[in-house]
C-alpha cells in the first residue's frame, strides 16, 4: 500500500480499499491522518464559527449604526424644518420691517416737505411783516389824499422790479398799504 497524500481527499470507495488491505502501520497511520484531518475541521469549524460571530457582531453593529444614522438624519431633517420655519418668520419680520421703514421714509419725506412749505410760508410771512413795517414806515407823515398819490409814485419809482434796487415784494406790499390808505382817506371823506 502506499503512503496516504495528506493533500488529497479520500473517496468512501477508496476507504474500504484501504482498509482491508492496510497493515497495522498503514491503519496508524491513517488513524494519525484522521486525526490531523479532525483537528483541521475543527480549527476551520472554530475559525468559520468565528468569522460567523465576527460577521454577526459587524451584521449587529452595521444595523446599530444605520439605525443610529437613520435617526440623526432624522433629527437633522427636523431641525432643518426647524431651521426653515425660523428662517421664514424671521424674513417675513424683516419684509414687514421693511415695510414699515418704507412707510415710515415717505411719511417723514411727507412731513419734510410740509415743514419746507410752513418754513417758507413763514419766511415769506415774516419778509412781508418786515416789508410792511418798512412799507408804513414809508408813508408815515402822509396826512393827505394828494400826499398819499405822490408818495406812492415816489415809492413806486424806487422799488420798481426793473431799477437795480427793485424789489417786487415790496412793490406788493406797497400797493397793498396804499390801497389800504386810499379806502381809509375815501371813507373819511364820505364819513
Amino acid at each position: 500500500m502506499n503512503k496516504i497524500d495528506e493533500t488529497e481527499p479520500i473517496e468512501v470507495q477508496n476507504c474500504e480499499e484501504i482498509l482491508a488491505d492496510a497493515t497495522q502501520d498503514e491503519l496508524h497511520e491513517l488513524k494519525i491522518w484522521l486525526f490531523k484531518e479532525n483537528v483541521r475541521l475543527k480549527m476551520e469549524q472554530s475559525e468559520l464559527k468565528h468569522a460567523q460571530d465576527t460577521l454577526a457582531r459587524e451584521r449587529k453593529q452595521f444595523e446599530e449604526e444605520t439605525k443610529r444614522i437613520e435617526h440623526e438624519l432624522l433629527f437633522e431633517k427636523k431641525r432643518l424644518k426647524q431651521d426653515e420655519s425660523f428662517f421664514d418668520k424671521k424674513m417675513d419680520i424683516l419684509k414687514n420691517a421693511f415695510a414699515q421703514l418704507d412707510a415710515e421714509r415717505k411719511k417723514l419725506e411727507r412731513d419734510r416737505v410740509l415743514l419746507e412749505a410752513e418754513r417758507n410760508v413763514h419766511e415769506s410771512n415774516t419778509r412781508l411783516e418786515k416789508n410792511m413795517e418798512v412799507a408804513e414806515l414809508l408813508f408815515q407823515g402822509v396826512n393827505s389824499h394828494l400826499a398819499l398819490k405822490k408818495r406812492y409814485r415816489d415809492l413806486i419809482k424806487m422799488f420798481h422790479p426793473d431799477n437795480i434796487a427793485g424789489d417786487h415784494e415790496m412793490v406788493l406790499v406797497i400797493n397793498r398799504i396804499y390801497d389800504e390808505l386810499k379806502r381809509d382817506y375815501e371813507m373819511g371823506k364820505r364819513a
